[in-house]
């Protein structure tokens, strides 16, 4: 079971052919309460290359619409196979 299960957190994945359609962040991003968005950096490899922090609430707004749109279209983890 992945870490973030533990903490509560529910993982679920979305084709990328169902999400063409959404305005998304140009990077992974981590939503706090709704009051701070961290964007994390990634180098080719896959490692973090730097995390950048904002609480501009035009921002925040992007982020969790950008969130909730792709939610709608998410598949559990559990329930993903691919194709």
């Amino acid at each position: 079971m992945p870490a973030s299960y533990s903490c509560g957190r529910a993982s679920c994945l979305s084709r990328s052919r169902l999400v063409s359609t959404i305005a998304l962040p140009g990077h992974d991003f981590w939503l706090f309460d709704g009051e701070l968005v961290v964007f994390v950096l990634f180098e080719g490899s896959g490692v973090v290359a730097d995390q950048v922090m904002t609480t501009d609430q035009d921002v925040i707004d992007l982020c969790r619409s950008a969130f909730e749109a792709v939610w709608q279209l998410a598949i559990p983890n559990g329930d993903y196979h691919p194709r």
